[in-house]
């Protein structure tokens, strides 16, 4: 079996930013020997009327920027939320795709039906198709948020503590922190400069 170093990916569903680095942070194993463990983390956010003038700027700042670096993605919908959601349900159902080798395709269909305000995040009715969409089992996810799920949730928010995580996406490889979609090609020149490059890139199945 292959030696591979390990690059721990922190994310939540409600960041935009997340959104972006989701598929490019599991692409690295394709060009790097790595492999990206995904963690949830909660952003706690301030809802509108909450935050100063100053915060509101940066709200739609962000979302501007994100959409710009979307566009350049080939248009991948973002649109702001309509509230602050706790997105707990959601991540929880990201610990138990995980578990079930499926974070990929689960992250993808949440993320995609999250920013297209199609899925509530913060309820696990909400949830449970997308994992029976993606060919786990419906009552497996129901059984796993009302037994082990939110212990192995909450020791992923003890490790971020550690991790000294403060927003998503974060990326940690060899104790070194990579905050935000745009510093993905600082984290790829640490991989290249620790002699991860594959010589090859791996060809998926598709």
């Amino acid at each position: 079996m292959e030696d591979l170093a390990e690059v721990k990916t922190y994310s939540d569903f409600k960041s935009p930013y997340a959104f972006l680095a989701f598929d490019p942070a599991f692409a690295l194993e394709d060009k790097y020997k790595v492999k990206v463990k995904w963690k949830p983390f909660q952003l706690r956010l301030k809802g509108k009327g909450q935050r100063s003038v100053y915060s509101e700027y940066k709200v739609k700042y962000s979302y501007m920027d994100a959409r710009r670096w979307a566009n350049l993605r080939g248009g991948l919908m973002i649109r702001g939320p309509l509230k602050i959601f706790d997105t707990t349900p959601a991540l929880i159902g990201g610990l138990y795709a995980e578990k079930h080798g499926k974070i990929r395709e689960y992250g993808n269909k949440v993320f995609d039906l999250f920013f297209r305000r199609e899925l509530a995040a913060d309820e696990a009715d909400a949830i449970a198709p997308v994992i029976a969409s993606i060919g786990l089992s419906e009552q497996g996810f129901r059984d796993y948020l009302a037994g082990e799920g939110p212990a192995d949730y909450e020791r992923a928010q003890e490790e971020a503590v550690v991790d000294q995580v403060f927003g998503v996406p974060m990326f940690y490889f060899n104790n070194e922190q990579f905050w935000g979609y745009d510093r993905l090609g600082l984290l790829e020149h640490r991989l290249t400069e620790a002699g991860l490059k594959r010589e090859q890139p791996l060809q998926r199945a598709v």
